[in-house]
């Protein structure tokens, strides 16, 4: 994808009116620009309805690896003797995504697994483009230097790096089901992760190209906001294990896209958990005092938040100034639903207002602000008039930020 291709990308996704984006075309420019479209399929918020809805197709459409290729590919990346366990692998895919496909299969013994298959072909393709665009932003950033500073790209760039580089791995879906799972259960006798569920994985018929794992008879989250089923309740219990993850712990599913969360059996299940998010207790107890203070509508408190995870000091004016400005962006705040005022802009501005005033925040922030930006997406889908921080008041106020997490596993090992 060169700078033309980009700037045609970004012009398609956010003009107003005109025709919706090609999305054949859009998949033509490779995987970044796949990327960038489905984090903007639930920015309801400055992206119209039907767009999102458009944009959201990439989470489950991808031109699949013909079947009969299926099993040559198999043959050739998968584990040595890979197809002797099974009894019938079906060559049409059950799914595809833009880094792989799934495909139903059974062991032997009769069970129903699925095998999934990264299409490895994408994967040099990618980091040439992320290294194309990541020139083109330096040079962007050089030429207005203040971009870097309130919008920084290139920040927004690494984390689409990172967590797809980790998803066209599947080692690493592994580890982050095994880490994601251990930090459940020993959070699990103060906090309720009850509703929380991961599918059986089968790592010793798996490597990093082929990974085997329980078959789940159940829906995506994409799948049941499509069709208008998603419960509002399962949404807010998604918020509130989500919030377990990134508040008490600081590491967290790095990919909650609704694709990347089932409904099934009456529990919800991550997949897909190749990336593993971590952000610092500065972080994670700053944005959790924060959020909680939104919630309550406690705007001092919500700005001393803010100032404690900033790297970089106010001094007495600046912080008067940010002060100012903060209750202006807030004066309408209270009692909004989420299609009057979006959390994830809310954030966005606030962030764009810290900087502008002098803050400066470790990158691992985005990450953070990704997931609430899939999150409060799925709400403006589910629910347009629901008083968000109304409904999530009590998550912030069961979560304990400053649990000593020393037990935790070290998602490193």
């Amino acid at each position: 994808m060169n700078g033309w291709q980009f700037a045609r990308l970004i012009y398609s996704i956010y003009r107003k009116g005109g025709p919706l984006p090609d999305l054949d075309w859009l998949e033509s420019l490779g995987l970044v620009a796949v990327k960038i479209g489905q984090m903007h399929a639930l920015r309801i918020d400055f992206v119209d309805r039907e767009k999102c809805l458009h944009l959201a197709k990439l989470y489950r459409r991808a031109r699949p690896v013909p079947p009969s290729a299926v099993t040559e590919l198999l043959d050739r990346l998968a584990p040595p003797g890979f197809r002797a366990h099974f009894g019938q692998i079906d060559e049409a895919p059950l799914a595809t995504a833009s880094v792989g496909q799934v495909h139903r299969a059974w062991l032997n013994d009769g069970t129903p697994v699925v095998v999934k298959l990264v299409k490895r072909e994408v994967r040099e393709a990618f980091v040439q483009d992320v290294a194309s665009l990541r020139r083109l932003l330096r040079f962007a950033t050089t030429v207005y230097p203040k971009l870097a500073r309130v919008g920084d790209p290139e920040g927004i760039l690494e984390d689409i790096e990172t967590y797809t580089l980790s998803e066209l791995d599947l080692r690493h879906e592994v580890q982050g089901h095994k880490t994601l799972k251990a930090i459940a259960t020993t959070l699990a006798p103060k906090y309720n992760m009850g509703r929380l569920a991961f599918a059986q994985l089968y790592p010793e018929l798996s490597n990093a190209n082929v990974l085997v794992s329980e078959y789940l008879p159940g829906e995506t989250f994409d799948a049941l906001l499509e069709h208008e089923k998603l419960s509002y309740d399962d949404l807010l219990a998604l918020f509130y294990l989500h919030g377990v993850y990134t508040f008490v712990v600081g590491t967290f599913h790095g990919d909650i896209h609704p694709g990347n969360v089932m409904h099934a059996h009456d529990a919800i299940y991550f997949i897909d958990t190749g990336y593993v998010g971590q952000v610092s207790p500065r972080i994670r107890v700053g944005l959790h005092r924060f959020l909680r203070a939104l919630s309550e509508y406690d705007y001092p408190t919500a700005i001393g938040a803010l100032q404690a995870m900033s790297l970089t000091p106010l001094n007495t004016s600046a912080s008067a100034e940010f002060t100012r400005l903060f209750h202006a962006l807030y004066r309408d705040f209270a009692g909004k639903t989420v299609a009057e005022v979006s959390l994830t802009r809310q954030m966005m501005q606030t962030i764009k207002l810290a900087v502008h005033q002098g803050m400066h925040f470790e990158r691992s922030i985005f990450g953070i602000i990704r997931s609430f930006m899939y999150l409060d997406g799925m709400v403006l889908r589910c629910r347009p008039q629901a008083i968000l921080m109304d409904d999530i008041r009590r998550l912030f106020v069961d979560l304990d930020p400053l649990l000593d997490v020393a037990t935790a596993p070290d998602p490193s090992h």
